[in-house]
């Protein structure tokens, strides 16, 4: 396709529509990205918090990435993020915590071992499950392997795990876990195939696979800012605060096919439009589509699942013996030392992801008694001396079993999906979204 007659809008300053913009503007196409916000990063962007006359910086999560998120690393690395200085690498590792101080599951991958073998021996020797058990979960492995990582019918993950002899203690201590971490969906409800895309790309290929990426940084500063930068930089138009008002077909003054996309500034013609917003919030933006009709009735359907991260500042001299460790029975389920991990000292962040019951709490209330879990794990803990709970609602997609799910190109010509929703091979996830948006952007260039 010539660029030069190709002028591209993004609907939304999201991973997926600023990975779609880096990889247009790349090739020399005309690019206007609207962000309805006064923030580009989505999900993945900084909360600025008061206390005590102070300013702090905050991610709206702690989140997580693997070493098999290809795509994203690339995308980084040709924007000049150097993975080095913005991640800690940690090679696969899981401590697990009680709230009576126990620790009661320890696994650590063989890093020195070629995958699937680092994590095979890891599984062998570790801590917390009986020698049978270990058994059973290298079998499934070995089974997944064989069989690719594949199934052929799609099944709630809890259901096929007790299929494959995997016993609740193992369930709980390991793959609840990693299904938690990884889809954000409860375990009876996720989607079995969905679960093990992500498992095939962690342990297959490279044994740094399967590390986790810790952002040193918060995400603006990682991913929306220097993209942002790139993009400008390439003649790319980024507009803020503009809220999209309605999208039609319609003709320019030669003729030409395209859109009519109306923001607070009035209407400007379009060759091209990539919707990357979330699907809840697709339809003021579809109305006007009716070939598209089907994608509203697909993902009207959707289920949501929450992310709360709890935020607990200790004292400065205040550290856990682990930068990233695991709870069990408790409300918090992931602990983040952000002194080790960023310099925060004394700065302590708690994932709960999914529903549950710690949705009927208020912020204090919620605050207040993952303090005390906190306390109970790892005795000697002073009081927080204060918090924040940033609360994301509607933070992901349920990724269930057999969901139904669009793909990038639509019915209505010259226009397109991007978001982790669209991806339909993984969860919500930073890698999902920025592999949708590549995605779309390779379908204008090639068409």
């Amino acid at each position: 396709m010539n660029s030069l007659n190709t002028h591209v809008a993004i609907i939304g300053g999201g991973c997926a529509g600023l990975s779609a913009a880096a990889t247009l503007v790349e090739r020399g196409y005309q690019v206007t990205v609207f962000e309805a916000s006064s923030q580009l990063g989505g999900r993945a962007r900084t909360v600025v918090v008061e206390n005590n006359d102070l300013m702090h910086l905050l991610d709206n999560g702690q989140h997580i990435l693997l070493g098999a998120y290809k795509e994203t690393l690339a995308l980084l690395a040709k924007i000049g993020i150097d993975e080095k200085k913005v991640f800690l690498r940690l090679p696969l590792q899981m401590h697990m915590f009680s709230s009576t101080a126990k620790s009661i599951f320890s696994l650590k991958s063989a890093h020195y071992l070629p995958a699937p073998f680092n994590m095979l021996l890891g599984l062998l020797l570790c801590k917390g499950l009986s020698f049978s058990e270990r058994i059973e979960a290298i079998k499934l492995v070995a089974r997944l392997k064989k069989m690719q990582f594949q199934i052929a019918n799609d099944t709630p993950l809890n259901r096929f795990l007790i299929n494959q002899y995997q016993t609740s203690k193992l369930i709980a201590m390991l793959w609840e876990p990693l299904c938690l971490a990884a889809l954000n969906t409860p375990i009876q409800e996720a989607s079995t195939r969905i679960f093990l895309n992500v498992l095939r790309d962690s342990f297959s290929g490279s044994k740094h696979n399967s590390d986790f990426l810790l952002p040193r940084l918060d995400l603006s500063q990682i991913i929306s800012q220097p993209l942002s930068h790139y993009i400008q930089a390439r003649h790319g138009t980024i507009k803020l605060n503009r809220r999209v008002r309605s999208l039609e077909t319609t003709k320019d003054s030669a003729g030409k096919e395209g859109f009519a996309l109306e923001t607070r500034d009035g209407k400007s013609f379009f060759s091209h439009v990539i919707i990357a917003v979330s699907p809840a919030r697709l339809e003021i933006l579809l109305e006007d589509l009716p070939k598209l009709k089907h994608v509203l009735t697909q993902t009207q359907a959707y289920a949501y699942q929450p992310i709360y991260t709890i935020y607990l500042q200790y004292s400065s001299e205040t550290k856990l013996p682990n930068v990233m460790t695991g709870m069990s029975d408790t409300i918090g389920q992931w602990v983040f030392d952000r002194g080790q991990l960023c310099g925060q000292k004394g700065l302590i962040a708690v994932i709960v992801s999914a529903e549950g019951k710690h949705q009927k709490l208020t912020q204090d209330d919620l605050a207040l008694r993952v303090a005390r879990e906190i306390s109970h794990a790892f005795p000697n803990m002073p009081k927080p001396l204060w918090h924040k709970v940033i609360a994301e609602k509607r933070a992901t997609f349920s990724c269930e079993a057999n969901l139904a799910r669009p793909t990038n190109k639509t019915l209505q010509p010259n226009l397109f999906l991007a978001g982790d929703y669209t991806y339909a091979d993984y969860p919500a996830t930073i890698e999902g979204s920025v592999r949708s948006g590549i995605r779309c952007a390779e379908l204008i260039a090639n068409s």
